[in-house]
């Protein structure tokens, strides 16, 4: 299970056995449930989470409590309420899992004592977060800009193989749109693939 997490780091900055070993201590292995709350709206986000195995959504609720899916995590992807965890606010956002997971979690304490004692750990986390904003950024663009088709299709190109571990109300709620809706643009794409 460190070995995907040191993988995953291991793209932004070096470690030698030793650092990762002391950057690795404080995360703790925890599993969840299919269907399982990890965080809930209105709770304090106290941890970022580095997905093992599984998959999770983040989303929030609409004023008319509609589902709006902000993005969905699996293996070697990050899972956290930045806004909640940085300002020490209320989170806005849900995050479940879809599946039985595990995640190794570091609480925002033990995370700030890294900052302190290994300064690249400070850097790690910035480039994670200037990636985030990027995507965060472009999936905005691309629900203000483009149309149903348009995200079905970058849906399909960012997350590969995840369509299969989702059930249709769950991509429809993460393109915006009605399960009705997807099932017209998934036959007009299966038609166009012909």
């Amino acid at each position: 299970m460190f070995e995907l997490l040191y993988k995953n780091i291991s793209r932004h900055i070096s470690l030698s056995e030793d650092e990762f070993q002391r950057f690795s201590e404080p995360f703790q292995l925890k599993k969840f449930q299919k269907k399982e709350t990890v965080l809930r709206e209105g709770d304090y986000c106290l941890f970022e989470g580095f997905v093992v195995n599984g998959c999770f959504k983040v989303y929030f609720l609409t004023e008319d409590g509609f589902e709006q899916t902000l993005y969905f995590a699996v293996e070697s992807w990050w899972i956290t309420d930045l806004d909640s965890l940085i300002n020490n606010v209320p989170s806005t956002l849900n995050i479940e899992a879809l599946e039985d997971s595990e995640v190794l979690m570091i609480s925002k304490k033990e995370k700030e004592l890294l900052y302190e004692t290994m300064p690249q750990v400070e850097k790690l986390f910035r480039i994670m977060n200037q990636q985030s904003s990027v995507a965060l950024q472009r999936r905005i663009l691309s629900l203000m800009n483009k149309t149903a088709d348009k995200r079905y299709l970058e849906f399909l190109e960012k997350y590969p193989t995840l369509e299969q571990r989702l059930t249709q109300q769950q991509v429809a709620s993460y393109l915006g749109i009605s399960h009705e809706f997807l099932s017209k643009i998934r036959k007009k794409t299966m038609l166009g693939n012909r």
